[in-house]
């Protein structure tokens, strides 16, 4: 059946579309922020984990629009929140160009992370909107339409990736200049919105409040809230504010102590609200895999093209990106043909879903050719397309009087673990990698002085990066001397190189190599927790929704309340 049909609301195929556009926006800005990552890197010679932590204020930022949105988008409407969303893309582009190529690194990191970091908070704040929405305007096919939905995501990194190939690669327009494609649907998803009505959401339509909304979340919720927001104010904001100000103290001890003392207080907040109920189990459970989601599909999204580029050519990357998202794309169309005529639940699918991208990851860290990373991609793309919007409908489906709060909260965590698990984590793995595959006798040379560290893992020296960015800039320039004659042969490239710079990239690629290999151990810890989920969902008669009426009984949702 057609949007139009499903719909409870007149409007409900151009609020659908609405929001495809909107999400659509931040799939290109990503796609591109991912593309041209490598060039603030080489503009500001910045560490692995400085590009990571930049590109995972794409994600942080997030967390706060949607959990600030989702908490608030049931009193003061979608309208509103749409309109602020569209401001701060807008002053997201202001801040960003503001950059300037001979700017010191530390104030360049400080803008560019600012810069990235207003971007998110409007994509969370739209995710707010939309995800609620399109539950409520579809309440017979959540997964259906909200993966169709999430199709946006894929469509905007196709547009994106092509975007780069046409006016980056093909035109050499800017890093400003691309990254401002993103503006145009931005612009779309306004228009779309402008004068719509609204539903209300199923919980707001029964009159539920902010703490009967937030009993399933409880006391355990809220700690997964808490522990997350305390890494971002360590991890995220600390290096920022140390470069715009210089002052070790926002990376030292007693910050530590000051952020941890801020996840308390979140926790605290949030437990207080729910009337300190202790939470569902369930919802705890779906909270933390939400987690391993965000890291492993959005942190490896934002590094993929980097990587594969870096192990095959830039041009070859940026093409398997798009591979990848066309792949996404389609398949987000089919989420309700799967579970109606596969009898897969939801569950089963993520289940599925969960084992193809641990075999997709490990396949796609030996690629040695264009047509076999083509491959391995695919079964990668197979296994992360379901992922972000079936969780969505897990949630919807297993507890309705949360209304928007309970998938916004999950929405923000996957982006908040994307943003400082999954990207700075596989940019220090890539750093610690690369470094170790440097041979003893090389390290003199090729080491510097720079240090990469995160979370509780030893800090490590990385590949000096002037040396890599040269030896990168040598190939480049081999491999389009080499292109003037006709021959694409990578090995004839290398052979341009001297013995340094070959050492040099041996070791960067082998490193991405052993980050991805590292990486695909998040999915294989997400498909044992979804098939415990699958075989508790057997021993009670099978995965069904909940519906509002039966599930105003004080707080907990039907199945887990024992």
């Amino acid at each position: 059946m057609s949007a139009k049909t499903e719909g409870i609301a007149d409007n409900a195929s151009r609020l659908l579309w609405a929001g495809f556009m909107a999400i659509l926006a931040a799939g290109v800005g990503f796609a591109i922020r991912g593309a041209i990552m490598g060039t603030w890197g080489t503009i500001y010679k910045f560490t692995g984990l400085e590009v990571g932590l930049i590109n995972g204020a794409g994600f942080t930022g997030f967390c706060f629009g949607i959990i600030i949105g989702g908490v608030i988008v049931d009193k003061i409407g979608y309208g509103k929140l749409v309109i602020t969303a569209f401001a701060l893309h807008v002053l997201s582009a202001a801040v960003t160009f503001t950059v300037g190529a001979d700017m010191a690194p530390k104030t360049a990191f400080a803008l560019l992370w600012t810069g990235t970091f207003l971007f998110a908070i409007a994509n969370g704040t739209l995710e707010a909107v939309a995800n609620p929405l399109v539950a409520t305007l579809f309440p017979r096919n959540r997964a259906h339409f909200l993966n169709i939905l999430h199709a946006s995501w894929p469509a905007g990194m196709v547009l994106g990736g092509f975007g780069v190939q046409i006016f980056g690669q093909g035109m050499s327009w800017g890093w400003k200049s691309q990254l401002a494609l993103f503006l145009i649907p931005t612009v779309a998803y306004g228009f779309m919105f402008f004068g719509q009505s609204f539903p209300k959401s199923e919980a707001s339509q029964k009159g539920l409040k902010l703490g009967e909304m937030l009993k399933d979340v409880g006391i355990i919720g809220a700690a997964v809230i808490g522990l997350f927001i305390g890494l971002f104010f360590k991890d995220g904001l600390g290096p920022l504010l140390n470069g715009f100000t210089g002052s070790e103290f926002f990376i030292g001890e007693t910050w530590k102590y000051l952020a941890i003392a801020v996840g308390v207080v979140v926790w605290l907040a949030f437990s207080g609200l729910s009337g300190w109920s202790i939470g569902a189990g369930l919802l705890f459970v779906l909270f933390c895999t939400h987690a391993l989601v965000g890291a492993v599909e959005l942190g490896t999204d934002g590094w993929i093209q980097n990587i594969t580029g870096s192990i095959l050519t830039p041009s070859q990357g940026t093409t398997l990106f798009i591979f990848t998202s066309a792949i996404m794309f389609g398949l987000r169309f089919c989420a309700g043909f799967i579970e109606k005529n596969l009898k897969l639940s939801p569950i089963g699918i993520l289940l599925v879903c969960a084992m193809l991208a641990t075999l997709g990851l490990n396949l796609v860290s030996g690629i040695t050719a264009f047509g076999g990373a083509m491959g391995a991609l695919a079964v990668y793309a197979l296994g992360k397309t379901f992922f972000w919007p079936t969780m969505l409908a897990v949630v919807g489906d297993r507890f309705p009087h949360t209304g928007a709060v309970a998938m916004s909260i999950m929405g923000g965590i996957g982006m908040m673990s994307a943003g400082l698990l999954g990207s700075p984590g596989l940019g220090y793995a890539k750093d610690r990698f690369a470094a170790e595959s440097v041979p003893a006798e090389a390290k003199a040379a090729l080491i510097g002085t720079k240090e990469s560290k995160w979370l509780i893992f030893s800090s490590v020296k990385t590949i000096d990066g002037d040396k890599l960015a040269a030896a990168k800039k040598h190939l480049d320039d081999a491999r389009a001397e080499l292109a003037k004659e006709k021959n694409e042969d990578p090995q004839a490239a290398l052979a341009m190189l001297n013995d340094e710079e070959r050492l040099l990239l041996a070791s960067d690629i082998n490193g991405n190599r052993k980050t991805l290999k590292a990486d695909s151990f998040i999915p294989a810890t997400m498909a044992a927790i979804y098939l415990v989920l699958f075989l508790f969902f057997m021993t009670i008669g099978g995965y069904k929704p909940v519906h509002m009426a039966e599930d105003l009984t004080g707080g907990t949702t039907g199945p887990m309340e024992a």
